[in-house]
């Protein structure tokens, strides 16, 4: 069976991108170098942050808008609050999305130092 348990993010200083998750995830990377970094999460899901101009085979421009997000699920509204409060302290990170209620559930957003979307959410309870 597939598994899909590790994401990479093509960055433009690998140093400062894991100074920024870091301080965001409260855990220093496992593996680090100048052009590759990894974090491991509680439960085990994993973050890579590659240099885009060492990334094999290379990247292409990307697109001016989003492609995709890095999604955070809570337990609550409540914990979801409190990372908007917190997140929003930080002066690396910035908000492009207060906490809303949507279709899905009860959410904010934000944008990493090199421009990828990271989201929070509560999601609701199925109601089928």
């Amino acid at each position: 069976m597939l598994t899909a348990n590790l994401t990479l993010l093509y960055v433009h200083n690998v140093p400062r991108s894991a100074d920024f998750y870091a301080g965001l995830f409260d855990l220093q990377p496992v593996e680090q170098s100048p052009t590759f970094a990894l974090f491991i999460l509680p439960g085990g899901f994993k973050l890579g942050l590659w240099s885009r101009y060492t990334v094999e085979p290379a990247a292409g421009q990307q697109p001016g808008s989003a492609t995709g997000e890095l999604v955070f699920k809570t337990d609550s509204q409540d914990e979801v609050d409190q990372l908007y409060r917190q997140w929003g302290a930080r002066h690396d990170l910035t908000i492009i999305q207060t906490p809303v209620r949507l279709d899905f559930g009860y959410t904010f957003s934000a944008i990493d130092p090199d421009g990828h979307r990271l989201r929070v959410c509560f999601l609701l309870p199925d109601e089928s």
